[in-house]
């Protein structure tokens, strides 16, 4: 988001931001232009807000430069120099000349020679009054007695004449001739024009943007020929486009030398006939050198524009462009010149490909930048967090709101945000009905008036449904509300809106008829609702009515004493949408509207639906909640029914119906619904949705007649005795979710079939040959569900919560050839499942809260997300993967893992020291480590915590490694050295140098505290110019010494004899303790004595595929330096954490990874070079998104100390209720802070 506000000190000023106090510094001698030249100029400057310096005070001949002076020329950006007639007589001017002079050569410093009444030539020579003035320097140096001043004035000489030769060459103006005051207004628009000061205005500061602006100017920075050329930032209206493109542009414009901001666009082009004209003219003025001559058409101003743009390397910034036309005006179609930067602000995510520069053979890069409100937490004053919920991050709300409620008290604010709820703040809901009246096409704003009203939180599919049979367009409706910003799609398909883009929505419909709302088309509040109904108005035009009884004031006195009678609906011949909920209805539903597409009636006390209930046109029916005890038909399925189904069918036949619309049915929490029938109705069926209907027994067979389901959903029906063995025959069925129906306990009881349905019928793992009684008494009794009831178009498969072990799965699921989606979480499997690894498609699985689980080996190769998140005591060990499998993102949590010994293959492996093989120790050179035996360790990881263990060895990046509380090193570590590093040149030798042991000693100051850092190593190759940066797995151990031993496995040709090497070592940044290496030390192993059995087993650790001697380019940082460090696993971005920068340099990337490949919505693409990536899951927020069969976003986590809480509390918190602060708070809270800290400690302190 962004919030404007008063300036900070940080950024006071375009310039200041630059180091520049001052825009233009004036070079000029006093008694020829002080009182008429000079002053009208520094005038014209200052009336134009264009800072000036201007010394008062004159100086006498021979005296130095002032301090001050040196000062302001170097706080200038540019410098007027007004050569008189008698400027060179000054030394004082003299002196300025040559610092000016030297400024333009070291820091881009503009300069402007004026020729006041002097020529040139005479200037550049030396001549005329000039001429004269050095002369009589010349003679002072000759009258000069000491040898050290007359040398001085020698060398002053030689610079001043070279400096006034150099000012002439210069393009200067010559004021001969001239009308003076026209001759100074050229000189400030030329100011005005070279140095780019467009925007007078300050900058605003930006809360909660800097990761935006971080990514901006980093991309404008950028000059590599991969980087994109344009740069879209998308957003809805006020969210800070505008603020954001000015902010940048004002930061970043003077690097480019020739830039233009173009504002405002669309309301320019708006508001005036010739709009487009003047913006195309405005555009040409700045990136063109030459005033064009003024026309009056668009297209020979864009054939201009683009002509320099493709010569030109320009950096440009159009602002809120909404059409095509306005950038094939003002950007042309030839391209642009390599090197060129171009923003387009704009609400519509469609337009900027849509332009005619995307027509060319060689289309321009492109990216794109998503801003999104701020969200901020609760747990602070109720009416704040009222306040801030209210706005939901968006900025123009929070200034205009904000500034608003400046000193209120409580009271006030209360009352205004119970008034907030009722009505919109008339400029906010103007900026933001822009965005809605910009839609092209009628339909989209009837659809954005549907989901506005009735939608919001809904699922996105669903809700197609539904308003496709009201006659919308609704696939390209969606799209083209989600590109100008007025729509979103959540994580879990669910349709999201902006609360005010929503109250605005409703606010339109509201208007149509602001005191009559049943002359409305939709109503959605429940008390006018409530109202209408009751009042039995006249409805002809409703589209849709909202109604929810439990929402109303007072709901339990109203529902337990008052009920509508259907014929209030009667009336309501163009209702297509209705909801009812909780609501109390008597009367024939013959009653209710026929073109009624989408019915919600919560809580209905109806036992069945009503027969009479015009259902012909009825696209969704949801009776979640209700009393319904069977759906449809009554389900007969057992031999002693038949005969009393035999006695009903004469009057059930004839009141069936075919319900050929309805392709959405849910019945969730129908507590006392037993069984669910009458599926032949329904053969348009897409969902079945009847979850935690605790009571439900049995489905009918008949289900096998909808064949257009897509997706059932049966999770919590935990008394559900069996499926339909012929559910399997079911060809569409995508997502199959049977989440906590005790598979694992159920007895089920398994239908017969004849002969033809057997064959018919693909048992999971079973032979379908097998008479049916051989494979009943095979199957296991918790196992007999699954058998007969999988359709084998299956993608997605929930299996959560079944009480399911490992052995309680069939032998083979390679009949679900289409499954991509598996989730078994909450079952108590110890390992993976056999029937798992023969899914040939499976792409996602999830075994998140598996308490029991204790390895998880070799899974499908196709696997592309990997879940084990727990909340259950660690008892995972290993997890080991194909090698030719796919790159994965696997979410764990690392407190899954049993803190003395597990393995992540290819990442980490960790194992006690006492369980090590003797053969891996001696091929390591590690022998005599008796005295770590029987020791144990307190240590702390950045991604487990403190854990207390034996002594461990550690394998990662090809580095095995030990660590002890201690003094001692081994004494087969013989070349060492005091202090933190240690110098030394590889020995020559016939044997193969196949490792290097590496060992130091450091301990903690008196009183530093009780643990000690581990520090980062670096070792540098120095002779083939190699460096490996090291940060270990564990970062700070218990105790005031520690000794660090470690084996660097290298490969081929990176370490040999005579090679010159250096071992350093360097605290984190974080690390704020006082350490002391005792000393270091090194020792060779060479492949002498080693048996092959011995050397077998580092075969294992060899094999991994990122480790030193093998693919590291996922740790490149520059040609032959790499960064080692597991977070690099964890990391989404291609960057450096913070305290990884001060051993690389700031500007530091892990190579060949930055900017490639799309920047869409401000993110790094994912690294192709490591197949595995690893998001930690401790956060609960994390947790709660990982819910089974959506598809996961990939989400970030980078393993960063958090800030502590700080402050104390206050009372006084309340009075912080002013603008700047509110939002400075939020920025904390929503940047730095994690839920848990008490946020009014940090309000304090910021306000303190």
């Amino acid at each position: 988001m962004v919030v404007l506000s008063e300036l900070s000190e940080g950024y006071s000023s375009s310039s200041s931001t630059h180091g520049h106090i001052y825009e233009v510094f004036l070079s000029f001698r006093g008694i020829d232009t002080r009182h008429n030249f000079i002053a009208n100029l520094h005038k014209a400057l200052m009336d134009a807000k264009i800072t000036t310096f201007l010394d008062d005070e004159e100086i006498e001949i021979g005296e130095d430069l002032k301090p001050e002076l040196e000062s302001a020329i170097k706080a200038s950006r540019a410098s007027i120099i007004v050569l008189s007639k008698n400027y060179a007589t000054s030394t004082w001017c003299l002196d300025e000349l040559v610092l000016i002079l030297e400024q333009r050569r070291t820091s881009n410093h503009v300069v402007i020679p004026i020729f006041y009444h002097v020529e040139p030539t005479h200037v550049r020579k030396q001549q005329s009054s000039f001429g004269d003035a050095m002369d009589k320097h010349r003679q002072k140096m000759e009258c000069e007695t000491k040898a050290d001043k007359r040398s001085k004035w020698a060398q002053k000489i030689e610079q001043w004449s070279k400096s006034l030769t150099e000012v002439a060459d210069l393009k200067g103006k010559d004021v001969n001739d001239r009308q003076e005051m026209e001759f100074i207004e050229e000189i400030v628009n030329d100011i005005y024009r070279i140095l780019r000061v467009h925007l007078r205005s300050p900058l605003p500061l930006l809360i909660g943007m800097e990761s935006s602006i971080t990514f901006i100017t980093s991309w404008l920075k950028d000059a590599s020929s991969h980087t994109t050329d344009i740069l879209t930032i998308l957003g809805m209206g006020g969210i800070g486009k505008t603020s954001l493109a000015k902010f940048v542009y004002g930061l970043d414009c003077r690097d480019f030398k020739t830039s233009s901001y173009i504002g405002n666009i669309s309301s320019r082009c708006n508001e005036k006939f010739s709009g487009l004209l003047d913006l195309q003219k405005q555009l040409c003025d700045d990136i063109s050198k030459t005033s064009p001559i003024p026309v009056d058409d668009v297209s020979i101003y864009t054939s201009k524009i683009e002509n320099v743009v493709a010569r030109k390397k320009v950096f440009l910034v159009l602002d809120d462009i909404d059409s095509v036309n306005q950038l094939d005006a003002l950007l042309g179609s030839k391209g642009f010149y390599p090197g060129s930067k171009i923003i387009i602000t704009t609400k519509d995510a469609w337009l900027t490909e849509s332009c005619a520069l995307f027509k060319m053979n060689v289309k321009p890069k492109h990216a794109k930048h998503l801003l999104q409100g701020l969200h901020p937490e609760a747990g602070y004053e109720e009416v704040l967090e009222k306040f801030v919920e209210y706005c939901e991050g968006h900025p123009l709300a929070l200034e205009v709101l904000g500034k608003s409620l400046h000193n209120r008290d409580v009271a006030y604010w209360e009352d205004t945000v119970k008034g907030l709820k009722k009505e919109v703040g008339s400029h906010i809901n103007n900026v933001l009905r822009s965005s809605f009246d910009s839609l092209p096409l009628e339909n989209d704003k009837e659809l954005f008036k549907h989901i506005a009203c009735f939608f919001v939180g809904r699922d996105k599919d669903d809700t197609e449904t539904i308003l496709k049979a009201c006659d919308i367009n609704i696939i390209s409706g969606i799209t083209n509300l989600i590109d100008r910003c007025l729509l979103s799609i959540g994580w879990h398909n669910e349709l999201v809106m902006h609360q005010l883009l929503q109250k605005m929505g409703r606010f339109v419909v509201y208007q149509v008829s602001p005191h009559k709302p049943w002359k409305r088309s939709r109503l959605w509040c429940d008390e006018e609702s409530f109202k209408v109904l009751k009042q039995k108005k006249d409805m002809r035009n409703l589209l849709g009515l909202a109604l929810d009884m439990r929402r109303l004031e007072k709901a339990e006195k109203l529902s337990a004493s008052f009920e509508l009678k259907t014929d209030v609906l009667s009336n309501m011949d163009s209702l297509i949408l209705l909801q009812l909920n909780f609501l109390q209805l008597s009367g024939s539903y013959a009653n209710f509207p026929e073109d009624l597409n989408w019915l919600c009636m919560h809580g209905s006390p109806l036992k069945s639906i009503p027969l009479d209930l015009p259902m012909e046109n009825l696209v969704s029916l949801d009776m979640s909640y209700s009393n319904i005890i069977e759906s449809f038909d009554i389900c007969y399925s057992y031999p002693q029914q038949v005969q009393k189904k035999q006695k009903l069918d004469g009057s059930c036949l004839k009141d069936k119906r075919l319900l050929g619309a309805l392709k959405i049915l849910n019945l969730s929490f129908c507590e006392q619904l037993r069984s669910l029938g009458g599926f032949d109705q329904l053969p348009a069926l897409e969902k079945l949705i009847v979850t935690n209907c605790i009571n439900l027994v049995e489905v009918c067979e008949s289900i096998e007649q909808c064949f257009e389901l897509v997706l059932i959903d049966f999770s919590y029906c935990k008394k559900l005795r069996e499926l339909p063995r012929n559910m399997s025959m079911l060809k569409k069925v995508k997502m199959l979710l049977l989440k906590g129906c005790n598979l694992g306990e159920s007895q089920i009881n398994t239908r017969d079939m004849d002969s033809s349905e057997k064959l018919k019928t693909t048992n999971l793992g079973i032979n379908t040959i097998t008479t049916y009684s051989v494979v009943q008494h095979a199957i296991p009794s918790d196992l007999k569900f699954l058998t007969v009831s999988l359709p084998r178009s299956l993608v997605s498969l929930a299996l959560q919560n079944n009480k399911l072990s490992t052995e309680s799965f069939p032998i083979d699921f390679s009949s679900l050839f289409m499954l991509e989606e598996l989730y078994l979480d909450d079952n108590p499997i110890v390992s993976l499942p056999s029937c798992v690894r023969s899914l040939p498609r499976i792409k996602i699985l999830s075994m998140q809260n598996c308490e029991k689980l204790v390895s998880l080996e070799n899974p499908p190769h196709t696997l592309r997300e990997l879940m084990l998140v727990s909340d259950y005591r660690p008892a995972l060990r290993k997890v080991l993967f194909n090698h030719n499998m796919s790159p994965l993102k696997f979410y764990i949590e690392w407190r899954m893992f049993a803190p003395s010994s597990f393995e992540i293959e290819g990442v980490v492996k960790i194992q006690p020291m006492t369980s090590v093989e003797k053969m891996l120790l001696r091929c390591l050179g590690w022998i005599e480590l008796n005295f770590l035996k029987e020791r144990h360790l307190r240590t702390d990881s950045v991604s487990r915590g403190i854990e207390e263990s034996e002594i461990q060895m550690y394998y990662e990046f090809g580095i095995f490694s030990t660590i002890s509380e201690g003094k001692e090193m081994p004494n087969w570590i013989t070349d060492r050295s005091q202090g933190t590093s240690i110098s030394f040149t590889i020995p020559s030798s016939s044997k193969k140098l196949i490792g290097l042991n590496f060992c130091f000693v450091n301990t903690l100051q008196i009183g530093e505290g009780d643990s000690i850092y581990t520090p980062m190593i670096k070792i540098s190759n120095i002779t083939k110019n190699l460096v490996w940066i090291y940060q270990h797995y564990i970062d700070d151990v218990d105790g005031g010494c520690l000794m660090f031993l470690s084996h660097w496995m290298f490969g081929m040709n990176e370490m040999e004899g005579g090679d010159h090497v250096t071992i350093t070592m360097s605290k984190k940044p974080y690390d704020r303790t006082s350490q002391v290496a005792i000393e270091c030390g090194v020792s060779f192993v060479y492949d002498d004595g080693i048996t092959d059995e011995e050397k077998l087993s580092l075969s294992y650790y060899k094999s991994w595929n990122h480790i030193i001697g093998r693919d590291l380019t996922g740790f490149q940082l520059t040609t032959g330096e790499y960064l080692l460090s597991m977070e690099r696993f964890m990391i989404h971005v291609d960057d450096l954490l913070i305290w990884d920068r001060h051993l690389v340099g700031d500007g530091a990337r892990f190579k060949e990874l930055s900017l490639r490949g799309s920047l869409a919505y401000g993110r790094w693409p994912l690294s192709d070079y490591l197949k595995l990536r690893i998001y930690d899951c401790c956060n609960k927020y994390v947790k709660s998104s990982l819910k089974p069969y959506h598809r996961l976003h990939c989400l970030n986590f980078n393993m960063q100390l958090l800030p502590k809480p700080f402050g104390s509390k206050s009372s006084s918190f309340q009075m912080c209720l002013g603008f700047i602060m509110a939002m400075k708070l939020l920025f904390v809270l929503q940047f730095c802070y994690p839920k848990e800290l008490d946020y009014r400690h940090v309000c304090l302190n910021l306000i303190q």
